[in-house]
């Protein structure tokens, strides 16, 4: 077969070159070898500088072992903006959504979406149209935080302010020769049985431990803790009548110096006020009784104590017996008693009463605003 006149031609690509002066070559160099400098500039200065050796783009592509197109991507950047445009990345895809932020927080604080109670990120996300990031991030800026809500119990009592400098007064200029004690029930503490038992703690897993529990009775712990030493009378009973507060006061003046003065801080309970309890007060005029005023539980110290015990024995304890549970809180309050430390109490009657008085002009103008 004869080929006649055929003649044929393929057009090479060279890719542009590129000089460079002697402080562009210094920069570049410098970008490249720097440990400071991100590691895709570093790779764009290299390309640079073996694209000015007169290497052409697939030979720069396998010495570097990145994609010819990203070679000739670099070069032509550098060609156009110099040591600036290799700095300054494309942007890419669609511009962000800017968000209106006084709607952002406006949203959050004053409404709910259908149907639930509070936000979350990806609703309020969907209001408005931008990222779930974009509505975290604005929220940790401002301090918001729709998915806590804390509770709170303002007192009412109408001798509050009273009360109040007679405790923290108690607590921050005890009496000479008294003993101060912070008294509460802590009751029907349960003893709880796990129905499976759990598996322990482990390297990449946490103790396990059942939802479901089987209920094997309860008790009542009343409890003195001494404010000047952090120690604590206690005694568990079945129940929290005045009957079991009498047997406790008397434990009290038991295992308490006889020569010493004793000031109980105490709840309003019905239990304590009792005619009973107070004839056997009236016998014994060592007593001092404070009361709290009501719906300010946490201004008894005792509270405290109650809380260690629930988060380091209670919680997660397993008891078969209320006789197992006494002897665990029996043996909490020994050990406890080794080593005590006293609770300090910092805030002064007047701070104290300021917040209130703030607290109670708040929900003053909330319930007006609710009315209206």
């Amino acid at each position: 077969m004869l080929y006649l006149g055929l003649k044929w031609s393929r057009e090479v690509r060279v890719a542009p070159a590129i000089v460079l002066s002697d402080e562009e070559k210094a920069e570049l160099t410098r970008l490249s070898r720097s440990g400071c400098t991100s590691v895709r500039l570093a790779q764009r200065a290299r390309i640079v500088l073996l694209a000015a050796q007169g290497m052409q783009n697939k030979d720069i592509a396998q010495e570097l072992s990145v994609g010819r197109v990203q070679v000739a991507r670099w070069r032509e950047r550098y060609l156009q903006a110099g040591v600036e445009g290799i700095e300054r990345d494309l942007a890419r895809g669609a511009p962000p959504v800017k968000v209106n932020v006084a709607q952002l927080v406006e949203l959050t604080t004053q409404s709910k979406p259908a149907a639930a109670t509070h936000w979350s990120t990806r609703k309020l996300a969907a209001e408005l149209g931008v990222a779930a990031s974009t509505v975290w991030r604005h929220w940790q800026s401002h301090g918001l935080k729709p998915h806590i809500v804390r509770g709170f119990k303002v007192s009412r009592d109408p001798k509050f302010a009273e009360k109040l400098e007679d405790i923290v007064g108690l607590y921050m200029s005890p009496p000479e020769h008294a003993l101060v004690l912070c008294c509460d029930e802590k009751s029907q503490v349960q003893a709880l049985d796990r129905t499976q038992p759990g598996l322990p703690i482990k390297k990449g897993r946490a103790q396990t431990m059942t939802h479901d529990y089987k209920r094997h009775g309860t008790t009542t712990l009343f409890a003195a803790l001494n404010v000047l030493d952090g120690k604590v009378i206690g005694q568990c009973q079945k129940k929290h009548t005045h009957v079991e507060w009498l047997k406790f006061l008397r434990q009290i003046d038991r295992e308490t110096p006889r020569g010493k003065e004793l000031h109980l801080i105490v709840d309003n309970y019905a239990t304590h006020k009792h005619p009973n309890v107070q004839a056997w007060l009236a016998k014994h005029p060592r007593f001092h009784i404070h009361f709290t005023p009501t719906s300010a539980s946490w201004l008894n110290m005792v509270e405290r104590f109650f809380r260690d015990l629930t988060v380091s024995r209670l919680r997660r304890g397993v008891f078969t017996s209320v006789a197992e549970l006494e002897a665990a809180i029996d043996e909490y309050v020994a050990h406890h008693n080794t080593d005590p430390k006293p609770f300090i109490w910092t805030k002064s009657a007047r701070d104290i009463l300021q917040k209130v008085i703030r607290a109670n002009s708040g929900l003053s103008s909330k319930q007006n605003e609710t009315l209206h």
